[in-house]
């Protein structure tokens, strides 16, 4: 299983340090066993910069996320509970063995009529167009 998370710059930045361990989520995919989730640096970047393991994923009350996770999560405390406003629910997907790409993919190249998700979207590698890159490969 594959996913596209759509990240905003700065905390794919984050991500990429090694400082922000815990993606968050209102909505989360279904299927997370051998999970490998691919990081889509939103505009301005436009670009994958890597990917990770995806395959565990913690679920709680917002609170109880924040208070297992918050520091690990690039957010203050009141962006996270800004984003979590009036969700009962709250996604961490763990970050773990993060692979970050030399040079981040124009995924136009990759993938016929690309939109970035919204949050997230599947994909196989079948939806792949040539150039065939190694880096995609389950």
């Amino acid at each position: 299983m594959n996913v596209l998370l759509s990240i905003k710059p700065k905390y794919a930045e984050l991500i990429k340090s090694g400082f922000k361990k815990y993606e968050f989520r209102r909505k989360i995919f279904k299927k997370s066993r051998n999970c490998k989730a691919y990081i889509y640096s939103t505009s301005p970047d436009r670009k994958i910069i890597g990917f990770f393991d995806a395959s565990t994923i913690h679920a709680d009350l917002p609170s109880k996320i924040w208070n297992s996770f918050g520091k690990y999560s690039g957010l203050s405390e009141d962006e996270f509970f800004q984003y979590f406003k009036n969700c009962g629910n709250a996604f961490a997907i763990e970050i773990k063995n993060l692979v970050i790409f030399d040079e981040p993919c124009d995924p136009s190249k990759y993938f016929l009529k690309f939109n970035p998700p919204q949050s997230y979207c599947y994909f196989s590698p079948e939806q792949r167009i040539f150039p065939f890159d190694k880096r995609f490969v389950c």
